[in-house]
Order: structure tokens, then C-alpha cells, then sequence
């Protein structure tokens, strides 16, 4: 076994609520009202739909706004992970990732553990480099129990939405997420800071047409009916644990160049990912770690600047 490599659920598609699009020659990710369901190949004009993008929908002009979903796991933060996160802009590697206690950061010694103890606190983070960004697998249909379909998100209001309901149902169910009948569901808001136009984020609930009654009852006959095939849900969620444990960060650096395209847009700058610590020296952000940490004698505390929206 590889090490230092994060073992990750088997993702077979994407669920997002925008997508990059090109303008003035620049690459730049733009809001939807609606779901799409893609693959994991990506064109010249965007991520190609999957097939389930279709299936889902009504008709094929109506909008994708709910979708039936099971989790992989029972326990809530395996399906849900969420953490403030900095990435190289030109590599997609990722360099810090932190909780607003400990983070994992990328420097010359190799990688290491330091304290992140807020997220309006740390130099690292002013310009808007650092973001809260989730991942969450759920499965779609039953074609592949294993399989999931992973939607990413930097959005404050999907983030703590989806991990407050992960934390309710795993509490009303007896512990049973990974068998209840849920669904993906697109909910809209305004707020000052949006200027009262709407903003969309993701909340997850009982499936449509289920009380929250018979979800629970649903999910303990099929959670009797996997244990009386010799399915081991426990044993599942452990080697998830360990696999998650594996590596110091989730993301390779191959998905970390889409993760950056699409939500760490170059959007707070001229365009380049560099930033003068000296006179007349201009590093990227890697260099800036090392030297911050230099100068800190490798004992200074992070913070992540958190993003509202």
C-alpha cells in the first residue's frame, strides 16, 4: 500500500450548482439556480452531464432543484468533511488545511502540524486565498452501493446547513445515516451582503412524500436486512476512517487544479498568485509559508479567514 496517499470514497460523478465559463478570455466559475449531475470528464465547454442528470429530471428543460440520495456511511463527518483550506493557485497542490484549532500545512521541513486558532486571525488567509471547503459523498440510485457522487462546496450556508442535518439525523435515526432515504434539495435566501438578490445553497432531508417517521422506519428494515446479508456498515465506516487518515490532505494534486478553478478563483488580485514580502522579491504561496514560519521561528498560530456567503 502506497503511503502518505489519502484513500478517499470511489467517486463516479459530480453534483454542482454552477459551473466555469469563459469570459474576456479568463476562466471563471458562474452561480446556477439547479442542480447538474456530471461525469468526471471534463471538455473543451465543461463537465459532461451523466447519464443520471437525465434520469432525474422531469422533462429535459425543467430544473434539477431535489435529489433522491443515500449516504455511504453512518457516522456524520465521513460523508461530510469540511475544513478551512489554502491552495496553490498554479499547481492546485493543496498547502494548509485547518479546523480553527490544528491545521495540516505544506512547508520545505515536509508537512506539519500547527495551531489555527481563528479564522480571522491569520495572515495567510487576507486577500480571500483561505475558504471553508466541504466534500460530500452521497450515493445516487443502486447501480453501485460503493460508488459516489461527490458535491464540493466553499458556500458557509451549505456547509453548516449539511452538517447541522447530518448531525440531526444521525441523532433521531439511532445512528442509522447511511440506510435512511434522503434527498438533496436546492433552497434559496437573500441577505444584505447579497444585496436581497437570491443565493443558492444545499439542505438535506427526508425523502419527498416520507414523513420523518417512516424514513426511520425505512432505514432500520433496510439496516436489518444488510446485517442479515452479512453487510458490516461498522467495518465499512472504519477502513473509510483509515483511509481518510492515510494521507495528510484529501485532495491529489490533480483534482486540487479543478477544485481551484472552480470555487479558489483568481479573483481577489491582477490575475497572479504571488504576493511581495520583501523589497523588490515576489514568491508564490509556498514560499510565503516558509518564510512566515522562518520568521515565526516555526512556532506562529494560523487562523483561516472565513468566507459568509
Amino acid at each position: 500500500m502506497l503511503k502518505g496517499l489519502a484513500l478517499t470514497p470511489p467517486v463516479i460523478g459530480r453534483i454542482s450548482i454552477g459551473k466555469v465559463v469563459e469570459k474576456n478570455g479568463k476562466r471563471l466559475p458562474e452561480k446556477d439556480d439547479e442542480f447538474t449531475v456530471t461525469s468526471q470528464v471534463q471538455m473543451k465547454d465543461g463537465w459532461v452531464n451523466h447519464p443520471v442528470d437525465e434520469t432525474l429530471r422531469k422533462t429535459p428543460t425543467s430544473k434539477l432543484r431535489n435529489i433522491p440520495v443515500r449516504l455511504l456511511f453512518d457516522d456524520p463527518d465521513l460523508n461530510l468533511r469540511a475544513n478551512y483550506s489554502l491552495f496553490d493557485r498554479q499547481s492546485g497542490r493543496p498547502l494548509c488545511v485547518g479546523n480553527g484549532e490544528t491545521c495540516r500545512r505544506s512547508l520545505a521541513a515536509g508537512v506539519q502540524t500547527l495551531t489555527c486558532p481563528s479564522p480571522e486571525s491569520c495572515d495567510l488567509a487576507k486577500g480571500g486565498y483561505c475558504k471553508p471547503y466541504g466534500r460530500l459523498n452521497v450515493r445516487i440510485g443502486d447501480d453501485d452501493e460503493l460508488g459516489s457522487f461527490v458535491f464540493r462546496t466553499t458556500g458557509f450556508n451549505s456547509i453548516r446547513t449539511l452538517s447541522a442535518r447530518l448531525k440531526y439525523f444521525h441523532a433521531v435515526s439511532g445512528g442509522q445515516l447511511s440506510t435512511l432515504p434522503l434527498e438533496l434539495r436546492l433552497r434559496g435566501k437573500s441577505t444584505t451582503q447579497s444585496h436581497r438578490a437570491p443565493i443558492y445553497y444545499v439542505d438535506l432531508t427526508v425523502k419527498t412524500g416520507m414523513t420523518m417517521a417512516e424514513a426511520i422506519a425505512s432505514a432500520r428494515s433496510e439496516g436489518e436486512i444488510r446485517k442479515a446479508s452479512g453487510f458490516d456498515q461498522a467495518a465499512l465506516d472504519d477502513a473509510a476512517r483509515q483511509g481518510f487518515a492515510e494521507g495528510a490532505f484529501e485532495e491529489s494534486e490533480e483534482d486540487g487544479a479543478a477544485v481551484v478553478e472552480e470555487f479558489f478563483p483568481d479573483e481577489f488580485d491582477a490575475g497572479s498568485p504571488v504576493n511581495s514580502i520583501g523589497a523588490g522579491i515576489k514568491v508564490g504561496l509556498t514560499d510565503k509559508l516558509n518564510h512566515k514560519v522562518e520568521k515565526l521561528n516555526g512556532a506562529g498560530a494560523t487562523g483561516h479567514r472565513a468566507m459568509t456567503n
